[in-house]
């Protein structure tokens, strides 16, 4: 039996924690249904946490999983970030708006949120995630004192030792292929750009740890593949962003179901990490622009008071549509269906 199984996941299905997409109702669904629901609690505050965490407990009383971000802290570099400002003002002023006067690092890593870490040991979730890197072996250890099965991102092999060494229980193979922000624990570092099936294979191959297969994936052949090379699960994101439960916007819905789900490119404009995400005005920005982009997420402050101007003024150009290489495949329908079909797919049931 594996670990997920003993917390009763009856269906190797994780539908990935997207920041600012998935919802407290989506994880509820595919928990239900019986994969592992997830939410992202990355780019919010302890209270804002425990309040997500609090609503998937009311519409589930099984497994979930809740994710963090394991970032450096960010550097304030004034001159670099009035320079990113500087570069960004003919954009604002296009829509009549003006860029910030500074940038704010909107949220915690956290490797520095002792008000997180206190609320997760009180509510005690049954999974906790990490992207970007693993928290310090004190943290770890006191999650692991709640009761909480921990999950870790995995770009490289690399990385894969790194969070076997930290007492992680399984560890998340993220391909090339995966939409959202990559999970490198340095971005400054080389990156192999290894695909999913590869890094797949290699983790199970050289890794004492449990895999879950993770990038690209869409439907029922993505996951029996990654099933098939030894993971005990897929997670797959972009999949679940058309579901009624997730909270895209309209202008995401429609381009997913559009030409422009076909060109998804990796950018720092958006954040300060790389990330991928559908092409759009933003990512044609980023390519051309030649002025350093401040830490991750200082960055980001500037990113969304750019598409919420953009936005007032009726452009979704400029949002942070994150989505993987397999969003053309993306379909429309409740996330407890979904899970059904994709797990008949993986079992030959119904064909793809």
């Amino acid at each position: 039996m594996t670990l997920l199984e003993r917390l009763g996941v009856s269906i190797p299905i994780v539908q990935a924690p997207m920041a600012g997409v998935s919802t407290p109702a989506l994880a509820a669904a595919v928990s239900n249904a019986g994969g592992l629901g997830s939410i992202a609690v990355g780019a919010t505050d302890a209270t804002g946490a425990l309040s997500m965490i609090e609503a998937t407990r009311a519409g589930t009383d099984r497994a979930f999983n809740v994710n963090l971000f394991v970032h450096a802290t960010p550097r304030a570099d004034k001159a670099r970030e009035q320079a990113w400002l500087d570069a960004l003002r003919p954009l604002f002023e296009g829509y009549g708006a003006e860029p910030p006067l500074a940038l704010r690092t909107i949220y915690k890593s956290f490797a520095d949120d002792d008000e997180m870490l206190a609320m997760l040991i009180e509510a005690a979730p049954p999974v906790v995630s990490f992207h970007f890197g693993v928290p310090s072996a004190d943290r770890i250890a006191a999650l692991r004192e709640a009761g909480c099965l921990l999950l870790a991102s995995a770009t490289s092999p690399a990385e894969a030792r790194a969070i076997e060494r930290a007492g992680i229980d399984i560890v998340v193979a993220q391909g090339w292929e995966a939409g959202g922000h990559r999970g490198v624990f340095d971005p400054a570092a080389p990156d192999d750009r290894l695909g999913t099936m590869a890094l797949t294979r290699l983790l199970v191959r050289q890794s004492a740890l449990p895999v879950i297969a993770a990038g690209g994936l869409m439907d029922g052949a993505g996951i029996a593949a990654a099933l098939t090379l030894g993971a005990v699960a897929a997670q797959l994101g972009t999949a679940f962003i058309a579901c009624p439960e997730s909270s895209a916007d309209q202008a995401f819905r429609a381009a997913l179901a559009s030409p422009s789900a076909e060109h998804t490119v990796i950018t720092w404009a958006i954040s300060g990490r790389p990330a991928r995400c559908l092409a759009n005005r933003f990512t044609r920005w980023g390519s051309e622009v030649r002025v350093p982009v401040p830490d991750y997420p200082i960055a980001y402050d500037a990113g969304k008071a750019l598409h919420a101007a953009a936005k007032a003024a009726g452009e979704s150009g400029f949002a942070a549509q994150l989505a993987g290489q397999g969003a053309p495949l993306s379909r429309t329908m409740e996330a407890a269906e979904l899970v059904e079909l994709l797990w008949r797919e993986a079992r030959g049931v119904e064909s793809y």
